[in-house]
């Protein structure tokens, strides 16, 4: 079975990933819906189980270029028996629908963000806090450590018959607009675009902001007619939806790393034999370190081009926004399990 890429390799993929959607446009961002043409199977020779995987990302993002893969390996290490057919660019629907979709058999498998997971187990909120993760490392070091993530990844299985195997990062969240913004104060009066979720709604209206719920690709007409005055995400998003030509200035508010997260139907993950299952996680764990390595890479490229695009990138009065921030774990984290889920990792950074 192929082991994890060289960092040559990933950085080739990702330059490359970077450049067909410099040219063409992405669709899509790391925690909400994408949509363009075509489907694009990935993995697997034709023969035992295919596990269709549902993606709203487009081919050059990192989670299809990570899925992909896994894919390619799961297929030659069980020799044909499991392989992973990727669908991207929300062909197979949106994340909305992913979770249904799942829970019935309709798909496989799906990526889906922490908000998604939100809506059928409120303890998931925690992934979708700020202030909660203080890096990308730090992030993945608890999503991939069952001590700690475990009971919450197998929460949906007998009321969903969802279960969920682990995250992708989603990267530092900052906030871009049409004017430099160095403190929350800079933010009053400001309509700030943000997915439809309560998490997002009270983050942006503890700094102040004005959040407006927009689905992402009415952003870039919406930043342009002024319908909004900024947005907040990653800057991959930010260099692949364009958005920078619209809203120049991308402040360093970092108050965010979001996630996504694979999720199986449990019946098929169960299908699986010992030895199956255990080379389905080992090839998993490939692919969410595969993809960690090219979210940084592709992160760099996006801000240099970006930049090269006429965007400008400044940092903020850290101290400033995290204690606006701050307050909101306390407002959404209630009961004494989520609790102690914050403190497991927080302990755990």
């Amino acid at each position: 079975m192929r082991k994890n890429y060289r960092l040559t390799g990933i950085a080739t993929a990702a330059i490359a990933a970077l450049a067909l959607a410099a040219c063409g446009g992405g669709n899509g961002e790391a925690a909400t819906d994408g949509a363009t043409d075509g489907a694009t199977a990935g993995g697997g020779n034709g023969t035992g189980k295919s596990l269709r995987l549902a993606l709203n990302q487009t081919e050059t993002h990192p989670s299809y270029i990570a899925l992909n893969a896994m894919g390619e390996d799961l297929s030659e290490a069980t020799d044909g028996r499991w392989n992973v057919d990727v669908f991207p660019n929300s062909t197979l629907g949106d994340q909305g629908e992913y979770l249904q979709m799942v829970s019935s058999g309709v798909v496989d498998m799906a990526i889906v963000s922490a908000p998604q997971l939100e809506n059928i187990n409120g303890d998931f909120v925690i992934f979708s806090l700020p202030t909660v993760f203080s890096d990308i490392d730090s992030q993945m070091a608890v999503l991939s450590n069952t001590d700690i993530v475990g009971d919450i990844y197998s929460s949906l299985e007998s009321s969903n018959k969802i279960t969920v195997i682990g995250g992708f990062t989603q990267g530092e969240r900052s906030v871009y607009t049409k004017d430099p913004v160095e403190t929350p104060a800079d933010l009053v009066g400001k309509k700030i675009r943000v997915q439809e979720s309560p998490v997002f709604l009270a983050m942006i209206e503890a700094l102040g902001g004005s959040p407006t719920p927009m689905a992402y690709g009415e952003v870039y007409t919406a930043l342009q007619s002024g319908v909004i005055d900024g947005a907040e995400n990653n800057e991959i998003s930010y260099h692949t939806q364009k958005h920078y030509e619209v809203a120049p200035y991308f402040s360093y508010t970092r108050h965010l790393v979001g996630a996504d997260f694979l999720i199986i139907n449990t019946d098929t993950l169960n299908g699986m034999s010992e030895e199956d299952r255990a080379t389905f996680d080992t090839t998993w764990e490939t692919a969410w370190q595969d993809h960690t390595e090219l979210w940084k890479v592709n992160t760099e490229t996006a801000k240099e081009e970006a930049e090269a695009g006429g965007a400008t990138f400044a940092e903020v009065d850290a101290a400033a926004f995290q204690d606006a921030l701050t307050p909101l774990l306390d407002e959404f984290l209630t009961s004494p399990e989520q609790q102690a889920l914050l403190a497991a990792i927080k302990d755990a950074q």
